[in-house]
């Protein structure tokens, strides 16, 4: 769909993250490594910001279920009024993974639990 992939791994001033920005960021890298038109980038504040910064024309954003697409078109509605040349793209998740959410994930790692069915192996292999 893209030339260009750039996942961005965000700080979100109201959660706190299991794992550091540098463990995250060095997960996604080694998912993709083989893969040359995607790279992965830190930021903080504003996702539409971050957009503006590397010049992005559209922003793909993950819906599991109604209340993830409520919630994600207001904040689509939101960042087209600050910046209407970025354009939100909405992509579903397979039907397998609509129940799984970081927060059920990190439960399952604080207790022990395998979680390979929810993650990529190279976060397994660490955990």
């Amino acid at each position: 769909m893209f030339d260009e992939l750039v996942i961005g791994v965000g700080v979100n001033s109201s959660k706190e993250p299991m794992f550091p920005m540098e463990q995250r960021i060095a997960w996604m890298q080694e998912i993709f490594k083989n893969e040359p038109r995607v790279r992965v980038a830190s930021y903080s504040g504003l996702t539409i910001r971050f957009c503006q910064e590397l010049g992005a024309k559209y922003m793909l954003r993950g819906i599991r279920s109604v209340g993830d697409f409520e919630y994600e078109k207001a904040i689509a509605d939101m960042n087209r009024m600050l910046m209407p040349e970025v354009e939100s793209v909405f992509l579903t998740t397979a039907p397998l993974y609509a129940t799984v959410s970081s927060t059920l994930v990190r439960d399952l790692i604080r207790n022990g639990a395998d979680v390979g069915l929810f993650v990529p192996e190279e976060v397994v292999k660490d955990l």
